[in-house]
């Protein structure tokens, strides 16, 4: 017999699949896109300043943030996930004074990441509100299903 997940586990016929946050979804892809950022990021500076700045402290700093904004994705369900988001914008932004490429990357990945929490927000309050009238309804008019 298979092991069973502790959703599995813990279902009984008739319970409705809580829904997932988008907020976190939209965030949690701009994140992981990001981490290929930093890891492309990575390899140019290497390859352009690599001398000058250290190849091992690029090489570190820069895997190093990659891994950070794939980690981030999993505290994305606290309050302080979106902090080091935040966080990881105004560094790839900042990471322009070292390849001038990377203002405009930033900026643009800073809009995404503006975007996807604030949308995914919005989105995720139209969903609370479409799930109580719908629960609301079936009050009122029995369950049709």
């Amino acid at each position: 017999m298979a092991r069973m997940t502790k959703a599995q586990r813990e279902w009984r016929p008739g319970m409705k699949k809580k829904r997932r946050s988008i907020r976190v979804m939209f965030a949690s892809t701009v994140l992981t896109l990001e981490a290929f950022v930093f890891l492309f990021a990575t390899m140019s500076l290497a390859g352009l300043r690599g001398d000058e700045l250290g190849n091992t402290l690029v090489w570190s700093v820069g895997l190093a943030l990659a891994v950070v904004s794939i980690l981030t994705c999993a505290l994305l369900r606290k309050p302080f996930g979106y902090w080091i988001g935040w966080t990881l914008q105004l560094v790839l932004i900042a990471a322009g004074f070292l390849d001038y490429f990377l203002f405009v990357i930033g900026a643009l990945f800073a809009v995404a990441w503006w975007y996807a929490v604030t949308k995914g927000a919005q989105m995720d309050a139209e969903n609370l509100e479409r799930d109580a009238a719908q629960e609301a309804w079936e009050a009122e008019h029995g369950d049709a299903a």
